[in-house]
């Protein structure tokens, strides 16, 4: 600000990918138009925007993975590309009048709560600062790459990338390449770049169970009935959403029941892969959908080219131009290109988001990442979380869930407004008791007793990524706020007053 004050807001949003802009939809529908959302780049679209990889494509049907709110009856397939994902999302931002929100280049350094003030006070990289009544972290779990520490990799003379920061200006053409990691980018990338490669070598740790994809294009017809009649479009999305809720039970309550999915990725791996020996390299050990389940039709058959080998075996060194697996398979590269996700169980944003006793919420999640109903956390007032813990999914649309926490968020707020609270603040037996109650949910599901180590655990074991229920549940849970489960904060005594009180 001109006169050396601080700008302060009512509510200020981190991120501007799906939840991002979401909450800024919300706050506007609610009435709410002094807020800001801060985004690290210079442009909308979060996960979409940053991975851009050659063949980045979502895996859930673009009817569904898309906002209620907001439906786009000009999807061109039924499972959309990175590029018209990313589409959308600015046509979002446009349509509901988001930009002038946005603070771009805005990266946050600090947010800390002040508990004298009652307030949020938020400090960029870039130096801006100012502060809020409420904190909303949008910045989900996909948003900042894991490269794994490897010996010698800081001298490789190579080019290396993570999938993620996609390096657009480095031709792969007759380059000899490794794939490191075999998750659900690396699904993409294998075959969108084995036909331009000299030589692929695929570094897998773990076989993915990989389905088939089914994909079409959805026809001019098929866009004019559902620009027309938009209830044609809403039916679409209600029977999509319905096969996936039906779905739930199988993954959360009776693991025994995906063996006939099993048999499927089976007959799947059979029909495109021939040769024996690599088709038992690709099978994996353990029951589908405790690792994420993968779309392709085109991965399978990538691996069995002539020039693509598959390493099964996890990176351990980088010796010059050389790369050597824990079996001692030694392969000289040109480039190293890492598709080996992102920090999900230590969220960035953890380090950064500092509560009422000063401890950030990576120290406060030294046990594991929990939260209230996803959404807040003791200790730290008048934050939300949107796509916090146990809040993903592994088998439907996270758009869904992150329309869920937007109801809490709106709530919260008229509970602000209702009570004259200066702010809310879990309250730790509730944010356990739910935690406790999830966890004893988790128990049974197949991601915890399918026999394999996944990205949905963390390094105590615990699931503190995904929900173990359907989406339709958790929309309940979300629908209204329970003010017995907070403490109400009252608004700061005046210094002044304070003085007269004495």
């Amino acid at each position: 600000m001109a006169d050396g004050t601080r700008e302060h807001v009512r509510v200020a949003v981190i991120g501007t990918g799906f939840a991002g802009l979401g909450a800024g939809v919300r706050l506007r529908r609610e009435g709410i138009t002094d807020f800001v959302i801060l985004e690290r780049a210079g442009s909308v679209g979060g996960t979409w925007r940053d991975n851009s990889y050659p063949g980045c494509a979502c895996d859930v049907p673009s009817h569904l993975y898309s906002f209620s709110f907001a439906p786009n009856a000009a999807w061109p397939r039924a499972f959309s590309g990175q590029p018209h994902i990313r589409e959308y999302l600015d046509r979002v931002a446009d349509t509901f009048g988001l930009r002038p929100h946005i603070r771009f280049h805005h990266e946050v350094r600090e947010a800390r709560w002040d508990d004298a003030a009652r307030h949020w006070h938020v400090a960029t990289v870039q130096g801006a600062e100012l502060t809020a009544d409420v904190l909303i972290t949008a910045t989900g779990p996909l948003s900042d790459p894991r490269i794994p520490d490897i010996p010698g990799l800081e001298t490789f003379p190579g080019k290396v990338f993570h999938s993620a920061r996609w390096d657009h200006d480095y031709d792969l053409t007759g380059k000899r390449v490794a794939m490191v990691g075999t998750g659900a980018s690396a699904i993409q990338i294998v075959p969108a770049v084995q036909p331009q490669v000299a030589r692929l070598t695929v570094v897998q740790r773990t076989p993915p169970w990989v389905m088939p994809r089914m994909d079409r294009g959805i026809n001019a017809l098929e866009r004019k009935l559902h620009a027309a009649v938009p209830a044609t479009q809403k039916l679409r999305r209600k029977l999509l959403w319905l096969v996936r809720e039906f779905q739930v039970g199988a993954f959360t309550k009776r693991p025994q029941l995906m063996k006939v999915t099993e048999q499927l990725a089976r007959a799947h791996l059979r029909r495109a892969v021939k040769d024996p020996a690599l088709r038992a390299r690709l099978t994996p050990d353990y029951t589908i959908g405790c690792k994420r389940i993968l779309l392709s039709n085109a991965y399978y058959p990538a691996l069995a080219k002539p020039n693509t080998e598959v390493v099964s075996s996890a990176l351990t060194q980088v010796r010059g131009s050389t790369i050597v697996a824990a079996d001692g398979t030694e392969r000289e590269v040109d480039a190293i290109i890492f598709g080996t996700g992102f920090h999900v169980t230590d969220m960035p944003i953890g380090d950064r988001v500092r509560g009422a006793d000063g401890r950030t919420l990576g120290e406060h999640w030294k046990d594991g990442m929990a939260a209230l109903r996803g959404c807040a956390v003791d200790g730290f007032p008048n934050l939300l979380m949107i796509i916090g813990p146990n809040t993903g999914l592994g088998n439907s649309s996270m758009v869904l869930m992150i329309e869920s926490a937007l109801n809490y968020v709106a709530d919260f707020m008229k509970t602000l407004d209702r009570t004259g609270a200066a702010a809310l603040s879990a309250r730790p037996e509730a944010v356990r008791a739910w935690n406790e109650r999830l966890q004893e949910r988790m128990a049974r599901t197949v991601w915890n007793t399918g026999g394999c180590q996944s990205w949905y655990l963390d390094p105590n074991g615990r699931n503190t990524t995904l929900w173990p229920g359907t989406t339709a549940e958790y929309r309940r849970a979300t629908e209204r706020l329970k003010l017995q489960e907070y403490d109400i904060v009252p608004a700061a005594v005046p210094a002044a007053q304070e003085v007269t009180a004495r």
